[in-house]
């Protein structure tokens, strides 16, 4: 597998004064980007896209699964397999941006087989996304095209919240200002975080998320949101372990936003 990644830094030294431990705090330049980023992947089954940002979350741009010319991941290639530049796949900007959903069973047991560890949601909101090429598989746009996906991201500052289960997530933004929420996600992703006193049984399935809209339907455009925790509000997506939610939001002046 062949990547590439070209980063571009946007904001000159004083959005560096704005940045904590990684989260910026609140204020305007929350509108502009960190960096861009694009990366380039070749395609395989085993081939494997990996987006991040060391400060903010990602949103994605543009993808391309395809071809717009003969060098990009030509090596060991016929010419026969590069001569089509312009060969693009339709919907590969959701793939990335979205859940792997409507997978039929064959690509899903692909994925699971290849990539166990990958996460099943968007890349929007998150610091880190992996992405199997074999995702983009549900349909050839050039048959007999060697291809590759080409991903153009930005990374956008964000706060980083984490509210244990069963207590009150608090979101605030400064005074003028309002939030937007990036990413609301309920589960477990490892089986340190909320794990004070908890039997390791409530701590073993950290492979269980459940993106929640809720969040952003209840805190969009509010100066300070209270969200409650619990299963009873956002639905149990693994029974019996101990969950907690994260969120990733901005706070951006309300006449901006």
């Amino acid at each position: 597998m062949l990547s590439s990644r070209l980063s571009s830094t946007l904001l000159l030294a004083a959005t560096c004064v704005l940045m904590t431990s990684g989260f910026p705090r609140t204020g305007p330049l929350a509108h502009f980007p960190v960096s861009t980023e694009r990366v380039i992947t070749c395609d395989s089954f085993d081939g494997v896209q990996r987006l991040s940002c060391e400060n903010g979350v990602i949103i994605v741009q543009s993808v391309l699964f395809g071809r717009t010319d003969a060098e990009t991941c030509s090596e060991g290639r016929p010419a026969e397999q590069l001569k089509n530049t312009q060969c693009s796949q339709d919907g590969a900007l959701k793939v990335v941006k979205s859940r792997y959903t409507n997978l039929s069973t064959l690509y899903q047991s692909l994925i699971d087989h290849f990539n166990p560890p990958l996460s099943p949601c968007r890349c929007d909101g998150q610091k880190v996304c992996e992405i199997n090429t074999v995702l983009f598989h549900t349909s050839d746009p050039c048959f007999g095209i060697y291809k590759y996906v080409d991903t153009t991201y930005a990374c956008f500052p964000a706060i980083h919240s984490v509210t244990c289960e069963d207590s009150l997530a608090n979101l605030q933004c400064d005074e003028g200002q309002v939030l937007l929420i990036h990413r609301a996600d309920y589960g477990r992703h490892d089986a340190t975080t909320c794990s004070f006193n908890r039997p390791a049984s409530q701590l073993q399935n950290v492979q269980c998320s459940k993106q929640i809209n809720k969040v952003a339907e209840s805190c969009n455009g509010k100066s300070s949101c209270t969200v409650k925790v619990s299963g009873s509000v956002f639905g149990d997506p693994c029974y019996g372990i101990y969950k907690y939610l994260e969120v990733a939001y901005s706070c951006h002046f309300a006449d901006e936003s």
